[in-house]
């Protein structure tokens, strides 16, 4: 799969553009695996609770990788496996699923906890901040 240029949009909306590039739910799930769970392999990402089928999470790692939002390597401990990592353009999408996890969590019951969505609310950019510095770190080690 190939990365979309600027004519093979649909247009040129900055939504559209991130629609198409993360935008069906299964995509944003295995962002927020990454982010807040620290998931990284596809059976990792295969045991979460939505219950994936293969052929989608794979399809939606292949997409994402190929946006740029995420990167595979292979495992040093294991070569027959792939590890998964966010990207910069990846962890970049921190602030727009902090947004969204508020939303929901003040429109709708969820299974967030509220001591999570407190600290969002009273200090998103802290929260935010330090979701970048655990991204950092487990990108150095």
């Amino acid at each position: 799969m190939k990365t979309k240029t600027p004519c093979d949009r649909r247009s040129g909306c900055p939504i559209n553009v991130l629609l198409e590039a993360i935008g069906d739910s299964w995509s944003l799930l295995i962002v927020r695996d990454m982010m807040f769970f620290g998931r990284k392999t596809f059976n990792e990402f295969l045991n979460a609770g939505e219950k994936i089928a293969t052929n989608i999470l794979a399809d939606r790692l292949q997409r994402l990788e190929t946006s740029g939002i995420i990167m595979k390597q292979r495992d040093l401990t294991d070569a027959r496996r792939y590890v998964y990592r966010l990207t910069k353009k990846g962890i970049d999408l921190a602030p727009v699923l902090v947004e969204m996890i508020i939303w929901a969590a003040t429109h709708e019951t969820t299974d967030a906890p509220p001591h999570i969505i407190k600290m969002m609310l009273e200090d998103r950019e802290r929260f935010i901040s330090e979701v970048r510095e655990k991204w950092s770190a487990a990108n150095t080690s």
